[in-house]
């Protein structure tokens, strides 16, 4: 199930709820104050670390993931 990440209009309360894909759309109480909440876009970046320390996009740079030119696929 994924975590859906919620900011609260009226107490600005960050707060995430796990609940399947067919309830994403729902409203969500914030725990706080139980005002109505507004779902967040959620957005993450996966990383390494490159030998001299620095941090390295894991698709290799080159944009898009798997299938962008990072993973070595022909697609």
């Amino acid at each position: 199930m994924p975590v859906y990440e919620y900011v609260c209009p009226s107490c600005k309360t960050d707060f995430e709820l796990l609940r399947p894909i067919t309830k994403m759309d729902e409203a969500a109480k914030c725990p706080d104050c139980e005002v109505i909440s507004d779902r967040k876009l959620s957005v993450f970046a996966s990383m390494l670390m490159g030998s001299d320390g620095a941090m390295l996009p894991m698709a290799g740079g080159s944009g898009g993931g798997c299938c962008g030119g990072g993973c070595g696929c022909s697609a």
